[in-house]
């Protein structure tokens, strides 16, 4: 009976070697992969203007708001909100978001005057490209949900 686990090991050293092809598999394209030239790019591929790299370089109070402070872009700067802001910064945006309230220190009170002094130019630089401990937003929020934000937080406090 102890013979057995013999008899497997050498079942499977005889037979696994014959599950391996490996003349089929060394003509893989796969294997040799750098060997192809690489196609050439047609210009206008990779874009040079526009973009996040341009507004990094923008001196944020040079930054105008194209969108006007209607009622239609804060009902649209409160749904953005509400999708990507509440978690951290809550309903009120004071801060006390669900997911905020794990932080030390809690996230910024957005209704703060310190916060609402700053111009709409210098809101979207931070929210953009994120600050300290807030993450860069340009990727995951439009350009026009960021900028309604920031007349929906201008309205909390009646100042849009």
């Amino acid at each position: 009976m102890t013979c057995y686990p013999l008899w497997i090991a050498l079942l499977l050293l005889l037979f696994a070697p014959a599950g391996c092809d490996y003349g089929r598999m060394y003509d893989q394209e796969s294997v040799r992969t750098f060997e192809k030239k690489m196609p050439e790019i047609s210009p206008g591929t990779i874009p040079i203007s526009g973009g996040v790299e341009v507004l990094s370089r923008t001196e944020p109070k040079d930054l105008k708001n194209p969108v006007s402070p209607t009622a239609a872009a804060v009902s649209q700067g409160k749904g953005a909100y509400f999708n990507f802001c509440i978690q951290c910064h809550g309903p009120k945006a004071d801060g006390n978001g669900t997911v905020g309230q794990s932080f030390a220190p809690l996230p910024t009170n957005l209704t703060d005057p310190q916060v609402l002094e700053q111009s709409d130019g210098e809101l979207f630089f931070k929210i953009s490209l994120g600050f300290g401990r807030h993450p860069a937003l340009a990727s995951t929020v439009s350009e026009q949900d960021r900028w309604a934000i920031i007349h929906y937080l201008r309205a909390l406090k009646g100042k849009s």
